[in-house]
Order: C-alpha cells, then sequence, then structure tokens
C-alpha cells in the first residue's frame, strides 16, 4: 500500500499544485479541478482512499496507480 506522502509526491510530479493547507487537510488544484483529503503522512492509503483520490482527480483508480 502506497503511503500518503508517496501519492502526494506523485500528484506533485502530474501538475497539482498545493494551494492551501488548513489542519491535517490539504488542498491541490490543477487547472479547475481540486483535491481535498486529510493527509496523515505516515499513514497507508487503502484502496477506498486512492479510489477517492482518482475519482477527485478525474481520473481512474488504475492511472493513479501508474503514476505511483
Amino acid at each position: 500500500m502506497p503511503k500518503a506522502r508517496m501519492v502526494l509526491a506523485a500528484l506533485q510530479r502530474d501538475g497539482w499544485l498545493e494551494v492551501r493547507r488548513k489542519g491535517s487537510h490539504r488542498i491541490l488544484k490543477k487547472g479547475r479541478r481540486a483535491i481535498v483529503w486529510a493527509f496523515h503522512d505516515g499513514t497507508d492509503l487503502g484502496n477506498e482512499d486512492l479510489r477517492r483520490i482518482a475519482r477527485q482527480a478525474a481520473c481512474s483508480l488504475e492511472d493513479l496507480r501508474r503514476i505511483l
């Protein structure tokens, strides 16, 4: 399972920019799309968390796994 920091790094390589933080929540934007998730550095992200992030990024779970 990928760690939260690996997913954040992969999204940033893909062009997503972190625009704001509020507590543990990170807000990333790319164009008009936004991803909001509770970022906990050492946490393993399961399939449901990855699926939620992929849905917000308008890509499939397989596409998200490919950029990891």
